[in-house]
């Protein structure tokens, strides 16, 4: 709709003011590749010297950075729009201003993605912001974690994704949180368009 398109359009310049990282809360879950939005915001958070404080009225880890919020959701991937909206109603964020980083299997590892809008996918905590915003209007960065052969099948699919990265994995692991975190801070500094058409095209290269 041409509406639609206008909104999009308008997103595009705008620069992220709340940063949402996915993921599942606790150590049971930490280093899994469900948490990867996790560790890209705790990679923000360490390169501008800052610390995570936890506000139980939003449930969620909060930290800020120049420009922006951090937010990780303490509610568990599958209620994590709950956290997300009761920050952007305290900060008056726009469904436009946010940006919310996570995994994606449909993508290979190491592969990134930064789009908008869009749907779920079959994300559950994407599926949980969306229906507590009421819209799938917000600016995304999807990180790959499939496997070599592609998605994983069947009940395959939640092993892998609760899964550990493998220590095969770690190299382009971190290659993936460094260009991701480049990413999220060119956004801040130029806009969202700025960072999209620099690093999609990159990813767009053979």
């Amino acid at each position: 709709m041409p509406g639609d398109e206008t909104a999009l359009r308008s997103a595009g310049g705008l620069k992220p003011r709340l940063i949402i990282g996915l993921g599942n809360p606790g150590i049971d879950y930490r280093d899994t590749r469900h948490n990867i939005g996790f560790m890209v915001v705790d990679e923000l958070a360490r390169l501008s010297g800052v610390s995570f404080t936890e506000e139980k009225r939003w449930h969620g880890w909060v930290a800020k950075i120049p420009g922006a919020l951090l937010l990780k959701p303490t509610t568990f991937m599958n209620d994590s729009g709950r956290s997300v909206q009761l920050v952007s109603q305290f900060y008056k964020t726009s469904v436009q201003e946010l940006l919310v980083i996570y995994d994606d299997v449909d993508l290979p590892l190491g592969r990134m993605r930064m789009r908008l809008a869009g749907s779920a996918g079959g994300h559950n905590g994407l599926k949980s912001m969306i229906r507590s915003l009421g819209s799938d209007a917000f600016p995304r960065l999807k990180l790959g974690i499939a496997t070599p052969s592609g998605r994983p099948a069947g009940e395959r699919l939640v092993g892998h994704v609760l899964g550990k990265f493998r220590e095969d994995e770690r190299a382009e692991l971190a290659i993936m949180i460094q260009r991701a975190t480049d990413a999220v801070r060119l956004a801040c500094q130029s806009g969202l368009e700025t960072a999209m058409n620099l690093f999609n095209r990159k990813e767009e290269q053979p």
